[in-house]
């Protein structure tokens, strides 16, 4: 039991083992910890009910889904943190959802966010995002790794099958399968760099190789690639040796800090989540030092219209150390060194329809995804892509995508015409 639901036991007049006792029938005080949770959502279109069956309904519409609390201690865990505790109690079985996991989701998203945005609420001022973890040399290894080294099997089950592909795919027309609509991402990224037959490339944080890859075989470059996870980094050297294009694209396990040399394009598709605002001037110096006097760069990054903390379950679940940044705090990269902007495009409900696509891959999975780890591990990615689905369809998260030069680079075209053909 940690301090903050001690305080709240001890504010509350319970027992200390009052969250250890059993379930047994609803207390009046139960129930009122039950309206006393469901009061800040402001009539939710889901009911949430008690383990006997006692419910608070939403609004007075039929509920899109009903969560189900399973016993007392769930209750008290999620009145002391929500936005942790129901992530924890979701995985453990303490909590059901039945009915439509994402609209549930969703309807909680909006209400958090427009909850936060009137302050009507105490809790609202309680129950706060987890503020991310450090994103420093030292700790930025252990944060990835935690995420990214799961096992390359486990990410070959449902992402996409020919560059697994972890980002934000783009579906410029319909229908696209997600192979499909990956490669237009990458094909867009390159058309935006203006790529061309012999020029250098640098990426910072790589993935599995997958756009490294793309890059050398279709647009003729060469690529010099950087990402500290040791999984990733193996996984990715042995797919360019098996593809005959190790001699064009290398594959460094380093921190992209480390980045050296001079380069015609700079390059990074979903790291900036992992840098943190306090190192953006340091991936700018970077940046700064090593491309060209007539070099393209490209940020790809979820993000946010206003400056937030990642949702604290699946900051500390999930992706610790992640932050999503608004554009603002982006500028923190390109201003400190005069960078130009020449194009943002958000891509958000391209982000949506991915998800879609991962979610429906993950759940064909999930027998073999219990073997290999177990079903708290199924229960909490399920909740983690869903809850990415309704973050993003409800506008909680953006996905921007930013390109950016020199501030004396003439050599750029009139028109983004050729981009979009």
């Amino acid at each position: 039991m940690n301090r903050q639901t001690e305080r709240v036991i001890k504010l509350a007049g319970l027992p200390r083992d009052f969250e250890r006792e059993p379930a047994g029938g609803a207390t009046m005080f139960d129930r009122w910890l039950l309206r006393l949770l469901v009061a800040p959502l402001k009539q939710p279109p889901f009911a949430v009910a008690l383990w006997d069956g006692t419910e608070e309904p939403g609004s007075r519409r039929a509920p899109l889904a009903r969560v189900r609390i399973l016993d007392r201690g769930a209750l008290l865990r999620l009145l002391v943190n929500p936005l942790l505790h129901f992530g924890d109690m979701y995985s453990a079985g303490r909590v059901e959802v039945d009915g439509d996991l994402r609209a549930c989701l969703e309807a909680i998203t909006a209400a958090i966010v427009e909850g936060r945005r009137e302050r009507e609420s105490l809790w609202w001022r309680i129950w706060r995002d987890q503020a991310p973890r450090s994103t420093k040399p030292h700790a930025a290894r252990d944060n990835i790794h935690h995420h990214y080294d799961l096992g390359n099997a486990f990410y070959r089950l449902w992402l996409d099958r020919e560059a697994m592909q972890y980002t934000c795919a783009y579906y410029p027309e319909e229908p696209l399968s997600l192979e499909q609509a990956q490669r237009a991402k990458m094909d867009l990224v390159c058309r935006k760099l203006r790529l061309r037959p012999g020029q250098r490339v640098v990426e910072a944080g790589c993935g599995w190789g997958g756009f490294a890859l793309h890059m050398a075989r279709h647009y003729g470059v060469s690529v010099r690639a950087f990402n500290i996870s040791r999984e990733q980094v193996r996984h990715a050297r042995e797919w360019a040796r098996a593809s005959r294009l190790d001699d064009r694209v290398e594959f460094v396990e380093d921190d992209y800090r480390n980045i050296r040399g001079e380069y015609d394009a700079f390059v990074s598709i979903g790291m900036l989540e992992h840098v943190g605002v306090s190192h953006y001037r340091e991936l700018g110096a970077v940046i700064d030092r090593c491309l060209g006097p007539r070099g393209l760069g490209l940020l790809h990054s979820i993000g946010r219209n206003q400056p937030g903390n990642m949702n604290a379950w699946i900051e500390r679940r999930i992706f610790p150390g992640a932050y999503p940044p608004s554009l603002r705090e982006m500028m923190g990269v390109f201003e400190p060194f005069a960078f130009s902007i020449l194009d943002v495009e958000n891509l958000r409900l391209h982000y949506v329809r991915t998800l879609e696509d991962w979610s429906e891959r993950f759940e064909t999975e999930t027998d073999r995804l219990r073997v290999l780890y177990d079903e708290a591990f199924v229960r909490a990615w399920r909740l983690y892509l869903a809850g990415s689905i309704a973050a993003f369809a409800a506008g909680s998260l953006q996905l921007f995508q930013v390109l950016f030069a020199r501030e004396r680079n003439d050599a750029i075209p009139r028109s983004r015409r050729d981009i979009y053909t």
